[in-house]
């Protein structure tokens, strides 16, 4: 059991460190190669920080552990609005860009009907389902690429340290092999390990997988977050949040369901149901509609939304340990 803690942990810091390097690499050979940066946030680093949830879930679908996948994608999209978003919204609360928002939310709302649809009509998530998830994926990229394009006054890009070293592609080349290597192997740790610890403590996958996984594979987003905040550019790490929370829905879930399809699993019961169905979901959409809905129709953020999505993670970690 200590040895399990204990690479679960290592799992998280390969994770972390990993897709650092896979970013920095992928960044810095686009670049090479003159690459608009609205290219490159937008496909490069978006897909690389969300790449522990792809390998996380990725790697629990093949190993008939769909119930981590299920979880991980759920989770992190909890995580990343109550916690994350909650948190730069409770210290920085102010205007928030509709027109900006208004794509990616269009596309995560939608994305969650179909979703919704498999968990609640299907009973399943079909190969055919993780096809459409990654097509409405690369659609998505497409036309962020080109909003991006035409509007590149509304993209907040990240500043250049002057101080730091210019890297050799093959330096670049190596953190790119070494930090999609240290994902790969934090991933099968995290799984592996996630499941051991469940089944020792009692635990269903799918409580760990909906708390302590995606919290893990949402520190990326955590990171950019705070690191936002400090630069007073809290509305970077909100778009950041909902970006990759489409991201999760399409092509988190679409990897993995394409890869290894698998039926809706069942970890606890809530008034004699699946307690995925009638709390994780309902929930997921909850705080992604106290996030997004004052910031569409009043085109600001105010501190109440950041207390109350705190509120709402924290009585959630609750209930998923202690009910």
């Amino acid at each position: 059991m200590i040895v399990s803690v204990l690479l679960f942990a290592v799992g998280f810091l390969l994770l972390i460190k990993g897709g650092d390097w896979f970013v920095d690499g992928a960044t810095g050979i686009a670049r090479r190669f003159h690459l608009p940066d609205i290219i490159v946030g937008a496909t490069v680093v978006s897909i690389g920080t969300t790449l522990p949830e792809v390998m996380v879930s990725a790697t629990g679908a093949m190993l008939g552990q769909g119930a981590m996948a299920y979880g991980n994608a759920i989770g992190s999209i909890i995580c990343n609005t109550a916690l994350i978003a909650g948190i730069s919204v409770a210290f920085n609360p102010g205007p928030a860009n509709a027109k900006t928002m208004k794509m990616p939310v269009i596309f995560f709302f939608s994305s969650a009907a179909l979703y919704c649809v498999a968990a609640y009509l299907l009973g399943q998530f079909p190969r055919w389902m993780g096809l459409v998830m990654l097509a409405i994926f690369v659609v998505y990229l497409i036309l962020n690429v080109r909003q991006g394009l035409k509007h590149p006054d509304e993209v907040e890009e990240e500043e250049d340290d002057g101080d730091a070293k210019p890297r050799t592609l093959l330096m670049e080349l190596v953190l790119l092999v070494v930090g999609a290597a240290l994902i790969a192997v934090g991933a099968d740790l995290l799984v592996e390990h996630g499941t051991i610890i469940a089944q020792t403590l009692g635990v269903p996958e799918t409580v760990i997988a909906l708390t302590f996984v995606a919290l893990g594979t949402s520190l990326p987003e955590l990171v950019t977050t705070i690191t936002s905040l400090k630069k007073g550019h809290a509305s970077l790490g909100i778009g950041n949040v909902i970006g990759a929370n489409v991201f999760n829905l399409v092509l988190v879930s679409g990897v993995a369901v394409t890869l290894a399809p698998f039926e809706v699993p069942v970890g606890k019961l809530l008034f004699g149901r699946n307690a995925s169905l009638v709390l994780d979901i309902p929930l997921m959409l909850i705080v992604m509609l106290l996030l997004c809905v004052p910031a569409l129709t009043r085109k600001k953020l105010e501190r109440w939304q950041g207390i109350a999505l705190l509120c709402i993670y924290a009585a959630f970690c609750l209930f998923q340990f202690f009910v």
